[in-house]
């Protein structure tokens, strides 16, 4: 029975969904405290290194870009050597590096480091999500999402929080090579941890099928949906992160900087949010719950609008809640309708993810400066409003329609 269960699809609560959960969680935990943990940092750049904000953000930003390009190319790469290889190998490389900038001396040498991580990272998200796919039974795979981005959700909160303060208290280098060094840690236990794959068949490496696999996913309305969701979704995410920092340091509540950096301890919430999502979406449906999400995320901003400080704290749970939540539903919706080459479906999600970081974060900028407060939160409801539409299309034609099929 042992022997059998080993080489099933792993079951919910088998001893084998706990192990892969933990060592996912892990993962996810790693990739985002390794990625963010320089953004609280981008003011005492700017007067370490002399440069202006806008330069500074090339030390996030950087990481981000190659994050985003490298995962398109990581289904691939991931299909030749294994899921699980790759993933830790990325995981290692990352913390080694993360260990290194303790070393870098310049703002050349920093960027050089930050760049060659987000190369580094990208060997996990769309990864993991496609190991999910391929080896987490139907009814575990809502649940297992959940609980991954769960880890998502704490390492990009710790990586904002906990770099800042112990930054405090020691030079940001010796904070940088502490988090390299617990990371590095939590990815030996990734590797001992994750079980073996056994859904998975490899493919040899082959660059050329790269565009066609792609093209496959992007002539399927459902994932060209799916993708939208990604891209709106995130890009509302990152506008509000952004610049409620802004109002909160402006008047009439002229917070300090370390002060409005206690906001993120709001991504616990998401945390415990995307880890619901599997059992509200068994009881209630998945309809039902992706509006909650996005009802949620609409709430969320208007309480953002009101002046009292606890209501835009409470409005920025409920939208980090809503966020979370549809992510994880969006993510998971991505893994089970790729009937083939899955982890290029999973790649141009996460792709889409980040390129709506990039443009909405950029454009929320542009609001900020003419509008204020108020034209950010308009932003997010027109993003919202292009949301429903996707979502409500999804429902109505594809939400038990197959990918098409098509060849390996």
């Amino acid at each position: 029975m042992d022997a059998l269960s080993e080489t099933t699809p792993i079951s919910l609560g088998s001893a084998r969904y706990r192990r892969a959960n933990l060592a996912l969680f892990c993962a996810g935990f790693i990739t985002f405290v390794t990625l963010y943990d320089l953004q609280p940092l981008l003011p005492l750049f700017t007067r370490e290194f002399g440069i202006s904000p806008a330069t500074s953000s090339l030390t996030l930003s950087i990481s981000t870009v190659t994050l985003a390009i490298g995962m398109l190319f990581s289904g691939i790469t991931s299909d030749a050597v294994g899921r699980k290889p790759l993933m830790v190998a990325a995981l290692l490389c990352t913390s080694l590096l993360a260990i290194a900038t303790a070393f870098s001396h310049d703002l050349t040498s920093l960027l050089l480091i930050r760049f060659a991580q987000g190369a580094a990272l990208a060997g996990v998200p769309s990864v993991a999500m496609a190991y999910l796919g391929d080896e987490m039974d139907s009814s575990a795979i809502a649940s297992a999402m959940g609980l991954y981005i769960s880890g998502n959700a704490v390492g990009g909160m710790c990586g904002r929080i906990i770099t800042a303060i112990m930054a405090d208290y020691l030079p940001w280098r010796t904070a940088i090579g502490i988090i390299g060094c617990v990371s590095l840690l939590l990815a030996l236990y990734f590797t001992t941890m994750l079980p073996p794959a056994v859904g998975f068949k490899k493919r040899p490496f082959a660059l050329r099928t790269l565009l066609p696999s792609l093209a496959h996913h992007l002539k399927d309305p459902g994932m060209r949906y799916l993708f939208g969701v990604s891209f709106l979704c995130m890009g509302c995410f990152i506008s509000m992160y952004n610049y409620i920092g802004f109002r909160l340091l402006d008047r009439p509540y002229g917070l300090s900087q370390s002060s409005t950096s206690l906001i993120f301890l709001v991504y616990f919430l998401g945390s415990l949010s995307s880890a619901a999502m599997g059992r509200l979406m068994h009881r209630f449906g998945r309809r039902c719950v992706v509006r909650l999400t996005i009802t949620a995320m609409v709430v969320g901003t208007l309480c953002t609008l009101a002046t009292p400080l606890a209501m835009i704290v409470t409005g920025v749970g409920l939208f980090t809640c809503g966020f979370f939540g549809l992510h994880s539903i969006a993510s998971g919706w991505v893994s089970r309708r790729a009937q083939v080459h899955r982890a290029q479906a999973t790649s141009l999600y996460l792709f889409s993810y980040y390129l709506g970081s990039s443009i909405s974060g950029t454009v929320g900028g542009l609001f900020w400066l003419e509008f204020g407060w108020r034209g950010v939160s308009a932003m997010i409801f027109l993003l919202l409003l292009l949301t429903i539409a996707c979502t409500e299309q999804l429902h109505r034609s594809f939400s038990e329609q197959p990918a098409p099929s098509g060849g390996n």
